[in-house]
């Protein structure tokens, strides 16, 4: 056995062949990005006039300058819809083509009824099926986790994955805490097959219910149904205990970062990009000093949106998409209610 072994290594034809292996692994790569944004802007200076804030203090304790408003009686998923349209104009798909929407968000148009299912039909992507995922402001690093699984079985060829949050549809606006964080928005990618060794290439995920307290919508679910006294209390508008969430945040968020890094053998010189979840500059400039990678290579919309939950990351690849190359190392991070949290290594599959 170890004589055919070694015959095998010394062969001229191993390293074509060990190649040709490693080369046709499939990875799932983001092909395509869309995007969707509403134009009604909310700007600190109007949130000065209703509640007890100033410009200057939420610039400074978050970098948020503005965030998009959805108009009332509309639901998530007409951004999500828009998004994902967008993607199947820009990549050149069918709608027909697609196998799966997966939309991750906290903000759905309904219960019971998947915003997905919907979207899917709206799309006429009539071959998909589709479900909602939620995991807070991590549901677009945990939607990439599965589109890339059912990816990489190759059962399934086209996944369209949508980060999709109408925040505004949960936040009290007399609530100084939360109101000044959140808006609303959207966007989408493809995800396809790759064999060149690009895409999805690891993450590191986790979840822990010590922060179930601390962000949270107490009255809507089974445990304590909407009536007229939890409406009468604003229960059904969400609750963040800021300190506890950013501590949290600060720590899981940086030290998932830097974990992905560590087990793939990155350097800061290796990172390309940095692509975090838009919650609050603070918590991205502590990620990144922890990565140790330098301001330019950390993108940010922040100051434009807000936090939009599930849409944060992919509107960064939005903003971005003319300034990824080919091959680049692109870090993803994320926190959010929960806990939820984690980071993924992605490997760009196009040049735009």
């Amino acid at each position: 056995m170890n004589f055919f072994v070694i015959f095998f290594q010394k062969s001229p034809f191993f390293l074509p062949f060990l190649k040709k292996i490693v080369l046709s692994k499939i990875t799932a790569s983001i092909t395509a990005v869309g995007s969707y944004l509403p134009k009604t802007v909310l700007d600190n200076k109007t949130l000065e006039t209703m509640v007890d804030t100033t410009n200057e203090w939420i610039t400074t304790r978050t970098g948020i300058k503005e965030r998009r408003i959805l108009k009332k009686g509309i639901g998530t998923s007409k951004m999500a819809i828009k998004a994902a349209k967008e993607v199947l104009k820009k990549s050149n798909t069918s709608p027909k083509e697609i196998d799966m929407v997966i939309v991750a968000t906290i903000t759905p148009d309904m219960h019971v009824s998947a915003t997905a299912a919907h979207v899917a039909t709206k799309i006429g992507s009539v071959n998909a099926f589709g479900y909602d995922l939620q995991a807070a402001c991590s549901g677009f690093l945990y939607g990439m986790s599965v589109a890339s699984s059912f990816i990489e079985s190759g059962r399934y060829q086209k996944i369209i994955l949508i980060g999709a949050d109408k925040m505004s549809s949960i936040v009290d606006y007399s609530d100084r805490n939360t109101c000044i964080i959140f808006g609303d928005g959207a966007a989408a990618v493809l995800l396809e097959p790759n064999n060149e060794g690009l895409g999805l290439q690891d993450e590191f995920l986790r979840s822990d219910s010590v922060g179930r307290e601390f962000l949270r919508i107490e009255a809507g679910g089974s445990q304590l149904p909407i009536t007229k006294e939890t409406i009468d209390q604003k229960k059904h508008f969400l609750f963040q205990d800021g300190k506890n969430v950013f501590k949290y945040a600060v720590s899981n968020m940086a030290e998932a970062s830097y974990k992905i890094m560590e087990r793939n053998n990155l350097t800061n010189k290796d990172v390309d990009y940095l692509v975090p979840h838009q919650a609050n500059k603070r918590i991205i400039d502590a990620t990144a000093k922890r990565m140790g990678i330098c301001d330019s290579k950390v993108l940010m919309n922040i100051e434009n949106y807000g936090n939009t939950t599930a849409a944060t990351i992919p509107l960064v690849f939005a903003d971005f998409e003319k300034k990824f190359k080919k091959g680049d190392n692109i870090i993803l991070a994320a926190f959010g209610g929960g806990f939820t949290w984690g980071a993924s290594f992605l490997k760009w599959s196009y040049n735009s």
